[in-house]
């Protein structure tokens, strides 16, 4: 089979004018080449260095200047005057020496200070001694005492009141209960209460300081609790 070809599809004629067209592109191109030019920029760092240090601010250095105390005054001059006095001025008075020892026929009376040593214990009360008072039995006897004697007062008891009435009592020298005062109370009929059982106690063993009986302040809790 015969291939038909159109002759508008021929490239063959317009060979010619493709060429010269290249040509023409060629060439502008060299000549744009030729005439292209170029700068070099030269920057000179020593002006920028320059215009930076300038720039820079220096800070002066200040030191604060030393006050220094002023100097100490002179001291004042001692003059070196002597004064001679005659020794001619008689003395009136003498000097008496006492002689202050004792020889062993000497006797010390003893009494007096034991008796001002006493009269001072007597009206002294102590807190705490080297012999406490105790109640006749001790503790256990003591608590037995105030558990058996209190008696609830009926107006407390309707009232539903109750607490612990702390009572302040001095034991003498012959173990009497004296000066019993509430310490801390808890209820007018409660404190009358606590009071009259302490006031009701026997008599007690005295406390002692040195071999000696001496009043001593003694302080017991009731406690009052309904049941």
């Amino acid at each position: 089979m015969e291939v038909k070809k159109s002759p508008k599809a021929d490239l063959e004629n317009k060979k010619t004018v493709f060429m010269q067209i290249g040509l023409v592109v060629v060439l502008s191109l060299v000549l744009i080449a030729f005439e292209w030019t170029s700068t070099d920029v030269n920057i000179d760092q020593s002006l920028m260095e320059e215009d930076i240090e300038v720039e820079e601010e220096i800070i002066p250095i200040t030191r604060q200047e030393e006050v220094k105390p002023p100097p100490p005054p002179p001291p004042p001059a001692v003059a070196d005057i002597l004064n001679i006095v005659e020794d001619d001025v008689e003395l009136d008075d003498e000097l008496e020496i006492m002689d202050t020892e004792m020889n062993q026929d000497d006797m010390v009376d003893f009494s007096n200070m034991v008796m001002e040593e006493e009269t001072r214990d007597a009206g002294e009360i102590f807190m705490i001694v080297e012999e406490m008072p105790e109640f006749p039995g001790g503790q256990e006897a003591l608590q037995k005492y105030l558990a058996s004697s209190v008696r609830y007062p009926v107006i407390a008891q309707e009232n539903g009141i109750q607490g612990r009435v702390y009572v302040q009592f001095v034991i003498d020298q012959t173990g009497a209960v004296t000066n019993a005062t509430i310490l801390r109370g808890v209820d007018p009929s409660l404190d009358r209460e606590a009071l009259r059982v302490v006031q009701a106690m026997p008599k007690w063993k005295p406390g002692k300081q040195r071999n000696r009986a001496v009043r001593v302040s003694y302080t017991v809790p009731i406690n009052f609790v309904l049941q």
